[in-house]
């Protein structure tokens, strides 16, 4: 079942379908998810270990949501144990481009932010 987005959806209402989809592509944990799985389909586990700070919890809301979006396809490996694989699909891998544009726009710009942050903090140490 298809929605359609109402004009009003422009400007970002609280039951518009698209800020609900924003939000839950645009966070870290999915981003990252989608750069580690770049490499080609991985487990739970393997995933979990190339990402510093993720919980199990976390991840598992991450994939299940991204699964749910459509992103990820979830393979279930039977065997003992029985293992679950992860792997990007087709609408997936096209926010790869938008996500390495982010990416190296980030790496290329840290160096001014990290100057306006300084200079930032700087001034709110004067105005106290």
């Amino acid at each position: 079942m298809s929605v359609a987005l109402k004009p009003d959806c422009m400007h970002f209402t609280v039951d518009c379908p698209s800020r609900l989809l924003f939000d839950q592509i645009s966070d870290k944990w999915s981003m990252m998810v989608l750069t580690v799985l770049d490499r080609g389909p991985m487990r739970f586990n393997a995933i979990r270990r190339q990402i510093e700070g993720l919980t199990q919890k976390s991840l598992t809301l991450c994939l299940r949501r991204m699964e749910r979006n459509g992103l990820l396809h979830r393979r279930v490996i039977a065997g003992s144990p029985v293992a679950v694989e992860y792997e990007i699909t087709a609408l997936g891998r096209s926010l790869q481009g938008p996500f390495k544009a982010l990416y190296r726009w980030t790496m290329e710009n840290m160096a001014e932010v990290d100057q306006a942050r300084a200079a930032f903090d700087e001034r709110a140490l004067v105005e106290v």
